[in-house]
């Protein structure tokens, strides 16, 4: 009798043992995983090409920075435009050049400072996409001194009479104020009235030291005002003339 006794009793003491390493060997659940949310850098903003419709915005100051950059939603004011335009220029962007253009006027091209109304060339907004594989000669008018005709497709008139200097890097840049150089008059205030219009001058002084400032270039991007938005009007280059 004892020893059956004795022999239940290690049995219970036996099976309270694997019972315990049993529940000792049951692995905890695993913490939870917080993600960590990834940043991801956001573009530049670029100046937005103009509406074409009458949206508020600030007035243009003749101190503000040509590579100022406006908030998003507001015209950019004319110094702005003109440095997206001076840069789709610069890289012969006619894709962009053509967004800042009057869908109503078009943009006139004038190779000289004297803007010659019924001689000049202007191209509507749709025009001017297509303009620099256009290999039709055109007369832009007439070459200063010689009295010439300028007879050049566009993308030769481009590289003579609009992009032929540096002028994104060397210009210097004033609003509404022209350097006033050569013999050709400058009648920019009477075709663009400065209450209908605004224009940023681009001007630099010499490109060879040799000639001593008779090399010097300008190229005026004239917009127009509609409501505070800003337009491209007119692309005006001038030069030394004789």
């Amino acid at each position: 009798m004892h020893t059956v006794k004795k022999t239940g009793k290690l049995a219970l003491a036996a099976a309270a043992f694997v019972l315990l390493a049993a529940c000792s060997n049951t692995p905890a659940a695993e913490p939870g995983v917080t993600a960590t949310p990834v940043q991801t850098e956001q573009p530049a903003a670029e100046t937005p090409a103009p509406s074409q419709s009458p949206e508020p915005s600030a007035a243009p100051a003749a101190s503000a920075s040509p590579s100022a950059v406006p908030d998003e939603g507001t015209p950019p004011t004319a110094l702005e435009a003109a440095s997206t335009v001076m840069r789709a220029l610069e890289n012969g962007n006619m894709k962009t050049l053509s967004a800042w253009v009057s869908r109503d006027q078009g943009v006139r091209f004038s190779p000289y400072g004297y803007v010659d109304i019924e001689n000049d060339l202007v191209f509507s907004q749709e025009e001017i996409s297509g303009l620099m594989e256009d290999t039709e000669q055109r007369t832009w008018g007439s070459f200063a001194g010689s009295g010439e005709p300028i007879k050049l497709t566009f993308a030769e008139y481009f590289k003579r009479f609009v992009y032929d200097a540096d002028f994104v890097n060397d210009a210097k840049i004033t609003l509404n104020q022209a350097e006033n150089k050569g013999t050709m008059i400058n009648n920019i205030n009477e075709v663009y009235p400065a209450d209908k219009y605004d224009y940023v001058d681009y001007h630099i002084s010499s490109i060879d030291p040799q000639y001593q400032g008779m090399d010097w270039r300008s190229l005026r991007l004239v917009f127009e005002k509609i409501g505070e938005d800003r337009i491209l009007a007119g692309i005006v280059h001038d030069e030394w003339t004789p």
